[in-house]
């Protein structure tokens, strides 16, 4: 029975340790991940992934996340070339492409890279004036991003993106920047009220300049007409004379003497013409007593 009992702990035994062994010898890599295995001390390289064996005792692994991570850096106070002081915090965006330099390269890769942003940071800005600092970021984002790339790529890490969340300068350089803005949209509104003004005093003497225009055009063609209808009255005039005779004129003649014999005047003044026209008549009349 006892013997029994033994083989039995002996067998669980066994078992447990085999299981052991057998968890120590078998990883299961996935893939945004990589083991670097070190065999009696020395890198033998990154593994992964999928099954991964291991010599139990003899072996040991490093795990590497190859996935794209960021970290924030605080606020920072920089000084810039013209001796004004501003915070700016930003976040660094960063990723393995060598798993085994990443380990046998740096410590804290992490730690390392969140260091050499800070004093990176502080160096670019030092070189930049307030005003590049504040409207320059896309430059200094650049700039960071090439400097902490540059070292970062002997541990086996690449920078993939920098980007300033915040720029704070002091208060009374904000409050400068409020009153100047003010200024700025002052001066904006008053170059647009005066071109406003400028434009409307054009459209109003070009308004003008055309009504003018129109007026003489207007009564250039009244005059036109005017002229055109008296050529026409002296047309139908000239036409009437044309069939009047001497006997109708005579008659005339003695109508306005009819007149003038009428009024109260007692001196007359006949024409020569009146009396080479009434010469026909006084004929017609000694015919008329002859017969």
């Amino acid at each position: 029975m006892l013997e029994n009992l033994w083989d039995l702990s002996l067998i669980a035994l066994l078992s447990l340790a085999g299981v052991i062994l057998l968890t120590m010898a078998v990883r299961i890599v996935p893939e945004y991940k990589r083991l670097v295995v070190f065999r009696l001390g020395r890198s033998i390289g990154a593994k992964g992934p999928g099954i991964v064996l291991l010599i139990p005792f003899l072996d040991r692994s490093v795990s590497v996340d190859l996935r794209e991570v960021f970290f924030d850096v605080p606020p920072q106070t920089c000084i810039t070339s013209d001796n004004a002081s501003v915070n700016i915090d930003f976040i660094v965006y960063d990723k393995v492409i060598d798993p085994e330099r990443s380990v046998l390269e740096v410590e804290d890769f992490t730690g390392a890279a969140r260091g050499l942003a800070i004093t990176t940071l502080r160096a670019v800005v030092g070189a930049m004036e307030l005003d590049d600092v504040l409207s320059k970021r896309d430059e200094i984002n650049q700039m960071l991003h090439e400097k902490l790339d540059e070292v970062t790529d002997r541990w086996g890490i690449r920078v993939m993106a920098v980007e300033i969340s915040e720029v704070i300068p002091p208060r009374q350089i904000e409050e400068a920047m409020t009153r100047q803005m003010a200024a700025e949209r002052n001066r904006r509104a008053m170059v647009a009220e005066s071109e406003g003004t400028r434009e409307a005093s054009i459209k109003i003497a070009e308004g003008e300049k055309q009504a003018a225009i129109l007026g003489a055009e207007g009564d250039r063609q009244a005059a036109i007409l005017r002229a055109e209808g008296y050529a026409l009255a002296l047309e139908k005039i000239y036409a009437v004379a044309q069939g009047v005779d001497s006997k109708t004129l005579t008659l005339q003649y003695l109508d306005v003497l009819k007149g003038l014999g009428d009024g109260a005047a007692t001196k007359f003044i006949i024409p020569t013409e009146l009396l080479n026209l009434a010469q026909p008549i006084s004929e017609l009349v000694k015919k008329a007593h002859s017969k």
